[in-house]
């Protein structure tokens, strides 16, 4: 019964066959007339859609090679806490089937058509980084040209892992990898090769993404190398992918207010040393930094200390060294308005060497203040300036010890505590003078900061 149905049936099956694949050598062609009078009959490949479960290969012992190269579109998001980078991908795929050729000659002059894309086999080119389920669109199609040569686009939405190094938020760089690679081949059955330049899909995808979203893409590095894992040598072909960060939305909305207050703040040191305003406006701008800091908070990096919190940090507590020292210059004020210490003689020696005329450190002078310049020999009964800086004796202790005369003691009393009063007030004046000096100097290496890092 088998014979009977071989028999009248062969001839039939060597026809299809012969129409189907006719072999010459190593190569097969498709025979495809009429496909320019009638369009593509399916039959006509039918034998290929067969194989698809097969690498296209006439000797299996000789690896298919696969090119390939892609265009970055969009950079959606880089996610610094969790370290990964979002972005889409337009993936080519090229290698040649050597079963599916066609002489355009015979097909009415075409060179190329397309078939959907499940019906051939697809490398399994997938990226390591990659971190999401796979979400390419069905129904795909793939291109064939009449040699044999098949060209496969695949748009993807990449969720990829990347080491990111947040430093110098906002202004930082970032260098990402995605690594390309066949998961069941190794370089016996597949090798990995690049259909274009690097610097050619650089500048493309600069092109693409050059206006769009957060990051900017600088450029495109790529490097060939096999993995080892056991005894199998996969193929790879690793992209390096340096992006940097738009900086204009964090200096204006956190840098540029911060920098206000602090200059604010710098500026009240021009507020008399004895108005009582001083510090509640002190108070209020410290109040106000942190509310700022509250609702800027969603603006900066959920993990790690880059640089711009270090910068808040500095400012914060510029600030509350400032409130601290106003407070402190008040009660010391009060305190020498009424019942004036005695000047400790180290202190009183770092007075006269800050403020002599000859330091470059010279501190102002209020109005109606001697300042320094008065020294002890000027006040009448004093001799030398440690009985003015140590213990200043009052008009009973100067009867008692025998002093002619209750108004000339209460006199030399009175001169000797305005001095210290003086000194007092001098030395407040110090204080703010060095730390005004100090908001400057904090002031300008974070404007210089800023400068360079944005520049760089």
């Amino acid at each position: 019964m088998e014979r009977g149905w071989l028999h009248e049936h062969g001839f039939f099956l060597c026809l299809i066959l012969h129409l189907l694949l006719q072999g010459r050598g190593d190569t097969f062609t498709i025979n495809c007339s009429g496909f320019d009078r009638h369009g593509v009959d399916p039959v006509a490949f039918q034998a290929v859609f067969d194989r698809k479960a097969f690498r296209p290969v006439i000797n299996y012992s000789i690896p298919t090679r696969v090119n390939i190269s892609f265009t970055m579109s969009a950079i959606v998001e880089v996610d610094a806490q969790l370290q990964l980078m979002t972005s889409f991908l337009w993936l080519n795929m090229f290698w040649y089937n050597p079963f599916i050729t066609w002489n355009p000659e015979e097909c009415g002059g075409i060179r190329k058509i397309s078939i959907a894309a499940e019906n051939l086999w697809l490398p399994d080119i997938f990226i390591e980084e990659f971190m999401d389920m796979d979400q390419t669109a069905t129904g795909l199609m793939v291109y064939v040209n009449s040699e044999g040569l098949i060209k496969y686009d695949k748009p993807m939405r990449v969720v990829s892992i990347c080491n990111l190094d947040i430093f110098y938020f906002p202004f930082d760089e970032q260098n990402c990898t995605l690594t390309f690679s066949s998961f069941i081949y190794t370089v016996e059955n597949m090798l990995l090769g690049m259909e274009k330049k690097v610097q050619e899909i650089s500048n493309t995808s600069q092109d693409l993404i050059r206006s769009k979203g957060e990051w900017v893409l600088l450029d495109i590095h790529q490097r060939m190398m096999k993995m080892t894992v056991g005894t199998n040598q996969y193929d790879q072909i690793i992209f390096y992918v340096a992006i940097r960060r738009r900086p204009r939305l964090y200096v204006i909305n956190l840098l540029v207010p911060s920098g206000f207050l602090v200059a604010i703040d710098a500026l009240s040191f021009y507020l008399p040393i004895e108005s009582e305003n001083r510090a509640p406006f002190k108070m209020t701008l410290l109040l106000g930094y942190n509310v700022f800091l509250l609702m800027m908070n969603d603006l900066l990096p959920a993990t790690g200390t880059p640089l711009i919190s270090v910068y808040f940090a500095l400012c914060l507590s510029l600030m509350v060294v400032s409130l601290l020292e106003t407070i402190f210059i008040t009660y010391l004020l009060h305190l020498a308005t009424t019942q004036p210490p005695p000047m400790p003689q180290w202190l009183h020696s770092l007075l006269l060497y800050c403020t002599s005329p000859t330091k470059c450190c010279p501190t102002a002078p209020q109005k109606g203040n001697k300042g320094l310049g008065l020294t002890p020999t000027h006040l009448p009964g004093v001799k030398e300036p440690v009985e003015l800086v140590g213990k200043v004796p009052g008009p009973r202790e100067a009867e008692l010890n025998g002093c002619p005369g209750s108004t000339r003691a209460q006199q030399e009393y009175e001169a000797q505590k305005r001095h210290l009063v003086n000194l007092w007030i001098e030395f407040s004046h110090m204080m703010d003078t060095l730390l005004f000096r100090l908001y400057l100097l904090f002031m300008a290496t974070s404007i210089i900061t800023v400068i360079v890092l944005w520049n760089t």
